[in-house]
């Protein structure tokens, strides 16, 4: 044996002992990791509801649209509105090994935390957020569905919050209803800026207002100026309301967000016009909307295209602003249409229900593909 093979041997032993080290301890580091909380939560799937069905509360079964004072008609199949689940808080994160499994889910997306629970709000806070945005727009949803129908109703504009230093400090609050501003018909947005710009700062305003109990009063507030604007405001930032000619209500629990405008809107449609308006088939879709019927998008639209699809819907209505993460995330078993208004659901609706060409129907596929490059 050569002296060049016995000083080769404690070298390949010392290598050895190095590999063994490194391996436990890289095995020791990912057992620790796996447990260690991190700054990221998982989005998943969530609850889906059909906006057709009915929701368990109480111990009974409640229909999520009921409407009283007008002629409704039996539906069948399905018009789903779906939720996005979060999975971990600020006080509970998931692991590492958690999230490392989420990587490889199609259905699921890890997200910053901060991009869910901002630091400078809390969960209470963004609780009360999510469910003043769905009543809003439960709000915007019947308006939409009358609008389509060429239904009339009345528009007012309400208090969304009060500045605590503004004008309206100590006569308005959150919820009142602006009726009229010295005799004029607060019918929206311009027209109440337009009588506080006729009004003046020197001057109180009369203003009629109507809370939230029903009742009516005048009060008198003196406009300040508005240094965003640089005219004469009343330091709130404004809202609508609506006067109906019929009573529809929408019951469903622990939902926030605006995203199930739209659905809502169809589901009222739905009950108001003879015949089923998806054909009887399996329909979700998601998108918010505005009294106009303008569909606007959302977020988690990846992990509502597999929640639609786990529920059953074969057919997907999704806002056309969300073609860009819709393109490539489609789960097998579910053809979706790029819809921009209410009418544009409709259509897809009609089609579907008429057994008609869906193929000429706007997907996101030539949503994205007629968008001019950025």
């Amino acid at each position: 044996m050569s002296l060049f093979e016995n000083e080769e041997r404690p070298r390949a032993s010392r290598r050895a002992r190095r590999g063994w080290t490194i391996l436990v301890a890289a095995l020791v580091l990912g057992l620790v990791m796996s447990f260690l909380p991190a700054p990221y939560v998982i989005e998943q799937p969530g609850p889906v509801y059909n906006t057709l069905g009915t929701q368990e509360q109480g111990g009974k079964d409640v229909p999520l649209i009921s409407i009283d004072g007008a002629q409704t008609y039996p539906t069948a199949g399905t018009l789903d509105m779906l939720t996005v689940s979060v999975r971990g808080t600020r006080e509970s994160r998931p692991s590492w090994a958690e999230l490392l499994s989420s990587w490889f889910d199609s259905s699921r997306a890890v997200v910053p935390i901060d991009a869910i629970y901002p630091p400078e709000i809390t969960t209470e806070q963004r609780d009360q957020q999510n469910a003043a945005l769905m009543v809003d727009s439960q709000k915007e949803a019947i308006a939409a569905a009358l609008t389509e129908l060429g239904i009339a109703y009345t528009t007012n504009v309400a208090v969304g919050a009060v500045d605590p230093s503004g004008a309206a400090a100590d006569a308005l609050v959150a919820g009142d209803v602006i009726l009229s501003v010295n005799g004029e018909t607060a019918t929206d947005v311009d027209a109440l800026r337009a009588a506080l710009a006729a009004n003046g700062t020197d001057a109180p305003a009369s203003i009629v207002v109507r809370h939230e109990d029903g009742t009516e009063e005048t009060v008198s507030i003196t406009p300040t100026l508005s240094e965003q604007t640089d005219a004469p405001a009343l330091g709130i930032s404004a809202t609508y309301d609506y006067d109906f000619p019929f009573d529809v209500q929408i019951q469903l629990n622990d939902v926030g967000g605006p995203s199930a405008g739209m659905m809502f809107a169809l589901g009222i449609i739905d009950m108001l016009t003879p015949g089923e308006l998806n054909g009887g088939q399996n329909v979700a879709g998601t998108g918010t909307i505005d009294a106009a019927g303008d569909v606007g998008p959302i977020g988690g639209i990846r992990q509502k295209l597999y929640g639609a699809r786990d529920a059953g819907a074969t057919w997907f209505l999704a806002p056309a602003t969300n073609c860009d993460e819709v393109v490539g995330n489609v789960p097998d078993g579910l053809t979706v249409f790029a819809v921009s208004t209410l009418s544009d659901s409709m259509t897809a609706l009609q089609t579907i229900a008429d057994g008609g060409d869906t193929a000429a129907l706007p997907s996101c596929d030539t949503v994205t593909a007629s968008s001019p490059a950025s």
